[in-house]
């Protein structure tokens, strides 16, 4: 099991969890402005997804957009999830560079490249 306590596996290398800015349950509750169990419920239900970040359960600040979960984000998961990835796979492909992409699939999200991004990990099950 991969965990991301400072550092972010990759096929090609290693990249510092540093690069992205975590943030802990109690941060998303203000942030988000809801409880701690609904939180733990977007988590479940993979509306965002959490890693253990220095023993602790965090969220990549990227995965938020304006106050709330990155909309985009959760149908993306499911397709990884179908492709066959554990939700420390899916992190990590979300967040490491995406060579078909020309960048990280979570910036590609967030750049309004949904279709091209699920297209890509549907890809990744065959």
């Amino acid at each position: 099991m991969i965990t991301f306590d400072s550092i972010i596996w990759q096929a090609w290398g290693v990249t510092t969890a540093s690069e992205f800015r975590w943030l802990d349950i109690p941060e998303l509750v203000d942030i988000l402005g809801i409880g701690v169990s609904k939180v733990r419920r977007l988590i479940e239900d993979h509306t965002l997804l959490a890693a253990k970040v220095d023993g602790v359960w965090k969220v990549p600040e990227l995965f938020l957009r304006d106050n709330e979960p990155l909309g985009e984000l959760r149908g993306t998961i499911l397709v990884l999830h179908d492709s066959g990835y554990s939700d420390e796979e899916a992190m990590n492909w979300l967040l490491s560079p995406e060579e078909s992409l020309g960048i990280a699939p979570i910036d590609a999200l967030r750049a309004g490249r949904k279709a091209e991004v699920r297209r890509v990990a549907q890809a990744l099950g065959f």
